[in-house]
């Protein structure tokens, strides 16, 4: 008697767009939320405020560096996915932190010195399903 293949294939209908999608959300992505009252009433120049988006992304992944998913996400150096989002000014990026801090995600809050500022929040790379809830209210960063 021969034993059964263990391996499945699934029927190609079965590998559809919801499973393209399901895959999708499953994705590393680091989102960063920068302060847009920085460049609109503290008149800072745009590559300042993206400096800060910078700073607070290296500084989290360094923070997180022997995680699991920091790790497959520096790994694949070509297709690393980030996402720029953005909040009105300081207190709804504090709000945002202490939601982060509630939902037990990692984060590096940056704050600019010597005037210590928090101008941007940096999620460690975690998979888009896990994260993106928390920051659907806010817009991408333009």
């Amino acid at each position: 008697m021969e034993a059964a293949d263990p391996v499945e294939e699934l029927p190609a209908a079965e590998t559809s767009e919801a499973t393209v999608e399901a895959a999708a959300d499953d994705q590393l992505v680091q989102f960063v939320v920068v302060r847009r009252d920085l460049l609109k009433t503290m008149d800072w120049p745009v590559g300042a405020v993206m400096a800060q988006a910078c700073h607070a992304c290296t500084a989290v992944i360094w923070q997180c560096r022997e995680d699991a998913d920091v790790q497959a996400y520096l790994g694949d150096l070509d297709c690393m996915h980030k996402v720029v989002k953005e909040c009105k000014g300081e207190p709804q990026l504090r709000t945002l932190v202490q939601k982060l801090e509630e939902a037990e995600v990692q984060h590096k809050l940056w704050l600019e010195q010597p005037e210590h500022i928090p101008t941007a929040v940096a999620l460690k790379p975690y998979p888009r399903s896990r994260v993106a809830p928390l920051l659907k209210k806010y817009n991408l960063f333009k």
